[in-house]
């Protein structure tokens, strides 16, 4: 009786696993995102643990530090200055990021209509995102000029002034000012992020909403700010977290000036830190900078996760 014998070799466990790795998605989807979560642990997660490690510690350029807990918390809790540039910073971004929203809609619901010469305007309105953020300081640091502003010397000329207004040397003008620069540069990225999500509404709903006598308000209440709520929450993060942590339209500009006036947290930091030296201090700022950035993300994530309040209707 002739015996079959089996001559397949047996597969070996390193090979099984490979095979299960591969046909595995959720496997195959993480070796793809393991370059990318690299680089963010190198350049993002690696500076941010330093960075609240060495505001736990008195550590100098050229020097290094001893812990010393959370003494450098306490002496910025009484420093008058940093409690400056938690105000300025606010008024910043409160300011800046509420007409940011405000003309970025006003802009997206214009450019989403049928207008001639459409996409050149698009192109227009992109251009203040687009230039270099320290050209754009430069080129309101020349409009800002207390000698030569052309704001100042066509308002001369209409006789509503007499003399050149000083807008970069007077505390409130400045904070006034850079304000307003930020607000040019901002507008682009809410309007064409608002115009792109106004593309996805369905036209058919506003064509039911005309057919029963709808207004234009009440178009825009109903349908258009409902279903654009969630890009919108999306993009105002976004432009929340650029103006908080705002640094060169500030540095060019004014430097923190006059008198630590337009100082934001981010400027002051890099003051403190890198020009003075005391790194451990400097440090201690930025890290004061998280809790804000944290509630901004959070109030946004917590939000989209709602999905009523996605849709535009009411949580029970």
């Amino acid at each position: 009786m002739t015996q079959v014998v089996n001559s397949a070799r047996p597969i070996a466990p390193e090979a099984t696993l490979w095979r299960r790795v591969k046909s595995n998605r959720n496997w195959l989807g993480f070796w793809f995102m393991l370059p990318a979560m690299a680089f963010l642990l190198l350049f993002l997660a690696y500076p941010l643990v330093l960075g609240i490690y060495m505001s736990f510690t008195d550590v100098r350029i050229g020097r290094e530090g001893e812990f010393i807990g959370l003494e450098n918390y306490a002496w910025l809790w009484d420093d008058p200055v940093f409690w400056l540039s938690v105000f300025n910073t606010l008024l910043y971004t409160t300011v800046a990021s509420v007409f940011k929203f405000v003309i970025g809609l006003y802009l997206a619901l214009l450019l989403n209509r049928h207008l001639p010469f459409k996409a050149m305007i698009r192109a227009v309105v992109l251009i203040p995102f687009i230039v270099p953020t320290v050209l754009s300081a430069i080129a309101f640091w020349w409009i800002y000029d207390p000698q030569f502003s052309i704001i100042s010397w066509t308002l001369k000329q209409f006789g509503l002034i007499t003399e050149n207004i000083n807008f970069l040397g007077d505390p409130w003008n400045a904070r006034w000012s850079v304000i307003f620069a930020n607000i040019w540069r901002g507008v682009p990225f809410v309007a064409i992020t608002l115009l792109a999500g106004l593309q996805t509404v369905p036209p058919s709903l506003y064509e039911a909403a005309t057919l029963d006598g709808a207004s234009q308000w009440q178009m825009f209440r109903k349908i258009t700010y409902p279903l654009l709520t969630p890009i919108i929450a999306v993009v105002m993060t976004f432009s929340v977290l650029f103006t908080f942590t705002d640094f060169q339209l500030i540095w060019v500009l004014t430097r923190g000036g006059p008198v630590n006036a337009t100082h934001l947290m981010a400027t002051l930091s890099y003051q403190w830190g890198i020009l003075g030296g005391k790194l451990g201090e400097g440090a201690a700022v930025a890290t004061a900078m998280v809790p804000f950035l944290l509630a901004c993300i959070l109030i946004s994530f917590f939000g989209l996760q709602r999905r009523k309040w996605q849709h535009g209707g009411r949580d029970d």
